[in-house]
């Protein structure tokens, strides 16, 4: 964020804190009037925490256990049971239990749910959240380990509850739900999560992203049937899909263009007109040459110019038996 950038590059600039150190100078920022205004206890204590993660990010333990009570030292007043549970925590993630360290953290969000370090605790669930979307296995009973998707897919949804789907972090989370169920052919939910997205975010980056979404889940959910199979599944996400293609198209045509979204929404035409001469084609060979012939003049008219339209002018039948 912008506002966390200033901060630190003032403070990269006159090295007035680090995890280790005595914080008795102020510390200076810049804020949106360009005028430089100390930073507040509070501010200089989630600055100080920040330094501390990155050790832990790495999985020093030892380090990060040293440095945390060196910053309880620097910030006395600011040493309560909440950042002596946040530190329980912290070792926990260090050491990559993070099963427990969730629980850990969870416990914190609990108890005390408006804790000033609710953003560091945020920003780590969402760590242990990525990570088992990533493929981190979760250990049960210490000794059965289950894939973590259905916990990452949680814990996700927790932040965005939490944290809001406007704002950064929550908005982070809703897309990395979305993409993980794309990733498990899970579309019927990726169009969900999308469809939640775009209902927050009607412009800009975030807005397109969710309507492609959309579109691309939608059309997965038809195509994931074998093709043979298809034609004989309702065509309503086909042509919801073809909707929002098409209004991609007219919101992005450039976008639409990169992406080739012409020959997708062909592709989708075609389908529908496949899956109208299904039906005709089995009215024929069922004997049924009314019915046929009712599908093969729909295709022709509705679909023209479709490989469909082609073969059911082509079969349609002369005499029609009333």
């Amino acid at each position: 964020m912008p506002r966390q950038t200033t901060i630190l590059t003032a403070l990269a600039a006159g090295a007035l804190l680090t995890a280790f150190s005595t914080v008795n100078a102020d510390v200076w920022r810049l804020d949106q009037d360009e005028d430089w205004r100390a930073i507040s206890p509070q501010d200089k204590f989630l600055v100080a925490v920040s330094d501390v993660k990155k050790l832990v990010n790495t999985g020093k333990t030892e380090d990060a256990r040293r440095a945390y009570e060196q910053l309880k030292k620097d910030f006395p007043a600011l040493a309560d049971k909440d950042l002596d549970a946040f530190i329980d925590a912290e070792i926990l993630f260090s050491q990559g239990s993070f099963t427990k360290a969730y629980r850990a953290y969870e416990k914190i969000m609990r108890d005390q749910p408006q804790t000033r370090l609710r953003p560091a605790v945020l920003d780590r669930q969402f760590a242990i959240g990525t990570a088992y979307l990533g493929g981190q296995q979760k250990v049960v009973l210490r000794i059965v380990k289950l894939k973590g998707d259905a916990e990452g897919v949680k814990i996700m949804e927790k932040i965005t509850d939490r944290a809001g789907i406007d704002s950064i972090l929550g908005l982070r989370a809703a897309i990395a739900v979305a993409q993980n169920y794309n990733k498990r052919q899970m579309f019927a939910d990726e169009y969900l999560k999308w469809w939640e997205i775009s209902l927050q975010y009607k412009t800009g980056r975030v807005a397109k992203d969710a309507l492609l979404g959309m579109a691309k889940s939608k059309h997965a959910i038809y195509n994931k049937q074998p093709p043979e199979r298809r034609p004989f599944y309702d065509a309503a996400n086909l042509k919801t899909a073809r909707t929002y293609y098409q209004k991609f198209t007219a919101l992005y045509p450039e976008d639409a263009d990169e992406l080739g979204i012409a020959e997708t929404i062909n592709l989708i035409t075609e389908q529908l007109a496949e899956k109208q001469l299904t039906i005709a084609k089995y009215y024929d060979r069922t004997g049924k040459t009314q019915s046929a012939n009712l599908y093969y003049d729909m295709v022709t008219k509705d679909y023209p110019g479709t490989q469909a339209a082609q073969e059911a002018n082509q079969s349609r039948i002369g005499n029609i038996d009333l």
